[in-house]
């Protein structure tokens, strides 16, 4: 257990912004901002004499590109690096480049415009900062009770369902760590795979971006998902930023819903409602996998796949950027597989194919 706060380095080149992000950092228990620099030189010498656990690193910035920096700072003393990019089709471009780089994760700038959701706003930028500290160290740091965590009841009910139709579906989701995680599986899925679902804790505006840049690398057609719009084979749907993503029939055929009711396990978009939402509505004839996060989103959901027929598959610890959501998984006996990151898109279409009921352990 750690026993000592997060010290965390915000480099932006708005006063307003690091004033906000400080005041943020600073009411939580369990980390403190030890520093705020208005561009990567000036941050370069808090740094060292500082010596931060997290940084938080604007994107575009004078003197020193935020990508430049980064580059820069992964050669010369790797640490853990949350993003912190405007909501803007260039940015998420830049942001999508720099995990490339070694970025752990990333997170939106708040909004100075409006104060409604700012309280979710400090919710969810402290957690990533959490959750990139655990990347580094393995260690499970204690996350301030500072809003309920709400389960998947609150956007839909546990129902087991039978339906007739073999139509096939995959469904995937993942947090920290989980935008390459997921560019791993899906390049390496066939042009011809079933339906795929995928929910990544995104803010809002990245996941169209997300789901364009996956589109131009894979063999299917990757896109954000519309409400009402048809499941088809081939193709993925991600789960866009502030709705829940989940699934409908409409006679043999799926079809993607979107929500934006509460938070669950504190995400908008939420693992577990998709995954309830594949239990409830394909049972058996869908296939789960849980990715890198941190946390507990999409082990109650898995388990309920599981116990629908579902074949489930979990990232093993080697290959996770953070083992929280697949360790969950796995202790909650929700988990058929556990695999390393570079076999599971391989054995996913094995399994399908065979339409084996049960595997070999």
């Amino acid at each position: 257990m750690r026993n000592r706060k997060i010290k965390v380095l915000v480099i932006d080149d708005s006063a307003l912004i690091r004033s906000v992000m400080k005041e943020i950092i600073n009411r939580e228990n369990d980390m403190e901002c030890v520093g705020a620099a208005p561009d990567p030189l000036v941050a370069r010498e808090m740094i060292k004499s500082l010596n931060p656990d997290v940084l938080t690193l604007d994107v575009e910035m004078p003197k020193m590109d935020g990508l430049d920096f980064l580059e820069r700072l992964m050669r010369l003393r790797p640490m853990p690096v949350l993003m912190v990019s405007s909501l803007t089709e260039s940015g998420s471009d830049i942001t999508f480049r720099a995990l490339e780089l070694g970025a752990v994760d990333f997170f939106s700038k708040p909004k100075m415009d409006i104060a409604r959701g700012m309280e979710e706003y400090a919710i969810g930028i402290t957690d990533k900062i959490r959750a990139v500290a655990q990347a580094r160290m393995r260690k499970t740091v204690a996350a301030p009770l500072t809003q309920e965590k709400l389960s998947a009841d609150v956007i839909l009910p546990s129902a087991v369902r039978r339906f007739s139709s073999t139509e096939k579906l995959i469904v995937i989701g993942a947090s920290t760590g989980g935008t390459e995680a997921i560019k791993e599986i899906l390049v390496k899925l066939p042009a011809d795979a079933p339906g795929i679902l995928v929910t990544q804790h995104m803010p809002e505006n990245f996941t169209k971006s997300f789901a364009d840049r996956l589109n131009s690398l894979c063999k299917i057609s990757v896109k954000e998902a519309e409400h009402n719009e048809r499941i088809l084979p081939g193709h993925a749907y991600i789960a866009p930023g502030n709705s829940h993503l989940l699934l409908k029939r409409s006679g043999a055929h799926y079809i993607a819903e979107l929500n934006q009711g509460e938070l669950v396990n504190r995400h908008r978009p939420s693992v577990d409602v998709l995954f309830r939402a594949a239990a409830n509505i394909a049972g058996a004839n869908a296939l789960g996998i849980i990715l890198t996060g941190m946390g507990k989103d999409g082990m109650q959901g898995m388990l309920e796949m599981r116990q629908t027929g579902s074949h489930t598959i979990a990232q093993d610890e080697a290959s996770c950027v953070v083992f929280g959501m697949p360790k969950e998984a796995i202790a909650a006996g929700a988990v058929c597989e556990v695999l390393p990151l570079q076999n599971i898109a391989r054995r996913t279409m094995e399994y399908l194919s065979t339409h084996a009921d049960k595997l070999p352990k």
